[in-house]
């Protein structure tokens, strides 16, 4: 079947849009097609700095024809049903359609309606340049004596040639004929901008991609990455170094070239007495270079790789000597930057954020730190922290936001904390917590792990949610402007991967009172009535029952859900365990959920399911009938069927134990007592009957199948639980 290359070449496009508007080329063409009832085989996406394009294979070379029955209004409708029908139908008049006769609805018109295939290259000659005038560049522009007329076409940059080739692999491909603004569809393209010149005529795929390596184009994004990594790393490895990869720039360096040429140049060794990350984002940002470090020492070496688009006459050294220029500017002023921040201690900077609003209602920068830093303080000892390290972090924590190096280079803030602190003489927990208060930033950041840096980094975060929670910014759909969502995975992560039985509902109580202390009058409304008549803290100190009924529980309960989820846990167990849980303990939750998840794999934990739902289903349909709960013991002089006196018995033996185990947190324990039950409840539902006529039997029974519920209710809510 025939194939389909596509290409727009143009002047620059960003490498930041080239991914993106490869999937959006990719996408838009094959649904066209699809839509058409022209179903491919396959379809690859490429882009350049200077092209986006598209091969897709196994096009049908038309489409086919199709025939299908309308059926329309019953026989004497009224005028206005049946011009809608003839017009949907494609017909002139009822003498075009026939009458068919239903037994129940009687006769009715029928259209059959007969649309012949097109072929396929008139098709795409009608939907590629629609295509193209709708394609969504994040950016676009008009150009030329046309860019005046209404309707010019737009493109991210200016269009130069498009070519769009359609046929089979034994023929010569035809080009789909269309126009797109001033420009011809062709079969004709161009090579690299220097190292190439004149018109290349071009076939299909294959011939596309062979001739354009010859004119020094490399037209897929990935191969160019491979050859940018491979030859830095044997660059590096040559002279001795080491390359320290980086995804992201790999990336970007693969969007800005052609034909990509790997070299090395060099900075003063005088620059390394500064922080290497300032170095390699100084490189990186300005130069969009890489940086390498000495195997042995695993310390930066003075060092760049750089990724030219030219093969130069002279091997490169002019090209080198340009980036040498200005990495040894860009070094300097980063040099001079850090200089002048060692000279203010972070602590003298501090005053300057009395100034500086963090958010209208929650108050200054000044203000947060101080509430951080008297949370982080309560907290330390609740981790085994030292309480005045802890506080100490908190108030420096946020220091070098107002230095020259972050103010540079943003994405340095807590590092650059970190060693501004070490260079003050810090103790190393209190350095090292400035850097780590942040973490975890995304999934797949390291989180805190020495007591110091949890006690800031939690207090930071429960300071943030607490407060934006209270003045109702809270995230609504996709929107999260003050990434609460990333918050609350931060606390969770940092409390599971720490093991910390903490309790949720006292560190919101806690963070409240910090805004309560300051005078937050927004806090008094949303304690509620906790705070009601309270002229002191401590009754306007939020308990756990004053935090029951806030959705900030549940959106903590929410984002556990998602962590559970991600680690592979089944979400009805998490809704399960959390229906029964006061969802203050995290760490509690978690491994009551992996317990339940282990007891639902085996026979026992499978039957005792079933069993347990079908008491919780009785139950449900009986006490909503009766309008009561059938709690308490069931009466011994009641149990009349040998199974009925079995189930009873074994929850007097097995309930105890089952307890027991759960308040010493043996969850795996609490199920395998739990277990033993499953013989017992087996027989009840096998020989004995609920509702029978006898009131008292029938409550009896009810109340013995509630103590079932009520026994996996210490693990788990059952009915909860799917299969």
């Amino acid at each position: 079947m025939p194939d389909l290359l596509l290409e727009f070449f143009s002047e620059e496009i960003p490498a930041r849009m080239q991914p993106r508007a490869m999937e959006d080329l990719r996408k838009l063409v094959t649904d066209r097609l699809v839509e058409e009832g022209l179903v491919y085989e396959g379809a690859k996406a490429f882009a350049t700095p200077r092209r986006i394009a598209l091969a897709v294979h196994g096009v049908p070379a038309r489409q086919k024809d199709i025939r299908e029955e309308k059926k329309g209004p019953r026989v004497g409708a009224p005028e206005a049903a049946v011009a809608g029908f003839l017009k949907s139908a494609g017909l002139t008049s009822l003498d075009q359609a026939r009458i068919e006769k239903d037994p129940k609805k009687g006769e009715f018109y029928v259209a059959v309606v007969e649309k012949p295939g097109r072929d396929a290259i008139a098709v795409l000659a009608d939907m590629l340049p629609d295509i193209a005038r709708r394609f969504p560049w994040p950016k676009s522009m008009r150009w030329g004596a046309a860019s005046a007329q209404p309707g010019a076409l737009t493109w991210v940059r200016p269009l130069h040639a498009v070519v769009a080739t359609f046929g089979p692999e034994t023929e010569d491909p035809q080009v789909v004929p269309f126009m797109l603004g001033d420009l011809k569809s062709g079969n004709v393209t161009f090579g690299h901008r220097f190292l190439s010149s004149g018109a290349i005529e071009v076939r299909r795929q294959d011939d596309w991609m062979t001739k354009l390596e010859k004119a020094k184009v490399i037209v897929d994004p990935a191969r160019r990455r491979d050859i940018i990594l491979t030859e830095a790393k044997n660059l590096a490895f040559a002279q001795g170094y080491e390359l320290i990869e980086d995804e992201g720039l790999l990336g970007e360096t693969a969007g800005l070239v052609e034909w990509p040429v790997v070299l090395m140049g060099s900075f003063d060794e005088s620059f390394l007495e500064i922080p290497p990350e300032v170095i390699r984002t100084t490189i990186r940002n300005n130069q969009k270079c890489f940086v390498v470090r000495d195997p042995q020492s695993a310390k930066l070496a003075p060092r760049f790789i750089l990724v030219s688009n030219m093969e130069a006459t002279d091997g490169g050294k002019a090209i080198v000597a340009g980036n040498e220029r200005v990495i040894r500017a860009r070094l300097s002023d980063a040099k001079f930057f850090y200089e002048t921040d060692l000279k203010t201690r972070l602590e003298d900077r501090l005053p300057k954020f009395a100034q500086i609003v963090f958010h209208q209602k929650l108050g200054t920068q000044a203000e947060r730190i101080a509430r951080i830093v008297r949370l982080a303080g309560l907290l330390a000892p609740m981790i085994k922290a030292d309480p005045v390290k802890a506080e100490r972090a908190a108030t420096l924590a946020k220091a070098d936001l107002l230095t020259e190096v972050v103010g540079e280079f943003p994405e340095l803030q807590g590092l650059m904390g970190k060693y501004y602190a070490l260079a003050q003489g810090e103790d190393d927990a209190v350095a090292h917590a400035c850097e780590d208060h942040y973490k975890p930033v995304g999934p797949g950041d390291l989180v805190p792990a020495d007591p110091v840096a949890i006690a800031v980094a939690l207090a930071d975060k429960i300071d943030t949610l607490v407060g934006f929670w209270a003045i109702d910014e809270k995230p609504t759909g996709s929107k999260d402007p003050y990434a609460l969502r990333r918050a609350a995975l931060g606390v969770i992560r940092i409390i599971l991967s720490n093991d910390l039985r903490l309790n949720l509902a006292e560190l919101i109580a806690l963070a409240t009172e910090g805004y309560l202390e300051q005078g937050k009058t927004f806090m008094k409304e949303f304690v509620g009535e906790a705070a009601k008549g309270a002229d002191d803290l401590s009754g306007l100190r939020m308990s756990y029952d004053a935090m029951t009924g806030s959705d900030l529980r549940d959106f903590f309960a929410d984002r556990l859900k998602v962590q559970l989820r991600e680690q592979g846990a089944r979400h009805d167990l998490a809704d399960a365990v959390l229906a029964v849980e006061d969802q203050n303990d995290l760490v509690a939750i978690v491994r009551r959920v992996e317990a339940l998840a282990k007891f639902l794999e085996t026979d026992d934990g499978r039957n005792l399911l079933a069993g347990t739902k079908r008491a919780a289903n009785i139950l449900r349909i009986e006490e909503k009938k009766d309008g009561r709960a059938y709690t308490g013991d069931p009466d011994p002089a009641l149990l009349k069927e040998p199974q009925e006196m079995a189930l009873a018995q074994a929850m007097v033996a097995i309930a105890p134990e089952a307890s027991k185990a759960y308040a010493n947190e043996d969850y795996a324990g609490a199920m395998a007592a739990m277990a033993r039950l499953r013989p017992a409840v087996d027989a009840f539902f096998e020989k004995v009957t609920v509702n029978v006529d006898d009131k008292a039997l029938r409550e009896n029974r009810l109340i013995l199948l509630n103590r079932i519920r009520e026994a996996t209710r210490t693990v788990a809510d059952f009915s909860m639980i799917e299969g």
